[in-house]
């Protein structure tokens, strides 16, 4: 046998294992593909059995009626958490992301009588053709950024309720440490007694109606409080690294710099880059109401006053909020904008301009201060 002969055997023999070797690839790379589209397709049926059983009836045997309260203004989050809590749908979280899928809305406030055997479906029809209070008893709108002293002076104003019972209460260490136990998002922290008004932050901005000709302050203060409640469960606060507390305040200085929403996110990104480095804040809202009183322009002077608030003074975040901020401050501090900004300047002009690095504030100071 010649060596061109071994040689031509030699490679027909190789060729011969190479195309086993690709055969045995092809084979693999096709039971991996069956694999991977089996599980998705299972993953595909078995979130679609969890969504049909989670927006059908609880217990289609169970036709007893439960009574439920729906209060005035309840979110859908609020609405989909106390239908889980009577287990009349299986996941109040479900329940809002399929109203929100279906685009439903018009809930109203009122007394209702459900039962396990509904569908989801059927409880937001029902939830749809409830009472609707056209006339109001009491009506107040709280709106956003004021301070506690504020909305209190403005509750006595427009309902039955004198400032100074309001004020005494939200003091009232024994009422304050009942509040703790029944709201999650409400800790000692707020006990501080270098803390000016304990509930500060945690009163939502927002109209408030009863239909009570007269309302009790405790009834006014649980109304409030349950809607800020709703709005960090909606925006899933308790998910963040932060406390609620730590939420609230960066909400409440977002709410006293911004002007519109889109400052709203661009101002929550210089406070997130500026916590993250460790420099302070020097937020001139935090200045006032460390003095307890609104400033025009803040001056040189102003910014020595030695106290938790003043941001000037202190790193990282004031000891607490410095207002009530509504939602979407409450929003823009659990979801900033990603940027490299760590200064900004409200001009006369209405305008205002964020920089990277402080010589590049300076030359907008220089063009834009008066």
């Amino acid at each position: 046998m010649t060596d061109k002969t071994n040689d031509k055997q030699k490679h027909e023999s190789k060729l011969i294992e190479r195309q086993k070797e690709a055969s045995l690839v092809r084979k693999i790379v096709l039971i991996c593909f069956f694999v991977i589209l089996l599980t998705i397709a299972g993953a595909t049926y078995a979130t679609y059995q969890y969504v049909v059983n989670a927006i059908g009836p609880v217990d289609e045997s169970d036709e007893e009626m439960i009574e439920v309260e729906i209060p005035i203004g309840s979110t859908s989050t609020r609405i989909g958490s106390i239908l889980e809590e009577h287990d009349l749908v299986s996941s109040g979280s479900m329940f809002r992301y399929y109203v929100r899928y279906k685009n439903e809305d018009g809930f109203q406030a009122g007394d209702y009588e459900l039962s396990r055997s509904m569908s989801m479906d059927e409880i937001i029809d029902e939830l749809k053709e409830g009472t609707i209070y056209e006339e109001y008893q009491l009506t107040f709108t709280i709106p956003e950024g004021r301070w506690l002293e504020e909305v209190t002076e403005r509750i006595a104003n427009e309902t039955n309720l004198e400032k100074e019972e309001l004020v005494e209460l939200v003091h009232d260490e024994e009422y304050l440490e009942s509040l703790i136990e029944r709201y999650t998002m409400l800790s000692e922290t707020i006990l501080d007694e270098n803390i000016r008004w304990p509930l500060e932050g945690y009163i939502f901005p927002a109209r408030y109606d009863f239909v009570e000709e007269e309302v009790t302050a405790e009834q006014v203060i649980q109304a409030m409080l349950d809607r800020t409640a709703a709005t960090l469960e909606e925006y899933n606060a308790g998910g963040s690294d932060m406390s609620y507390h730590e939420i609230l305040t960066i909400a409440s200085i977002i709410e006293g710099e911004a002007r519109n929403d889109e400052e709203r996110e661009i101002i929550s990104g210089v406070i997130h880059n500026r916590l993250n480095i460790g420099m302070a804040l020097q937020m001139d809202p935090t200045v006032a109401y460390a003095h307890g009183e609104h400033i025009s322009r803040t001056l040189y002077e102003d910014l020595e006053i030695d106290s938790p608030y003043n941001t000037y003074q202190i790193s990282g975040l004031p000891i607490g909020p410095i207002n009530n901020p509504g939602a979407a401050s409450i929003r823009t501090a659990l979801q900033p904008v990603e940027h490299s900004y760590l200064y900004f300047y409200h001009a006369a002009d209405g305008e205002v301009y964020f920089s990277e690095t402080y010589s590049e504030h300076q030359q907008v100071l220089e063009q834009h201060r008066d």
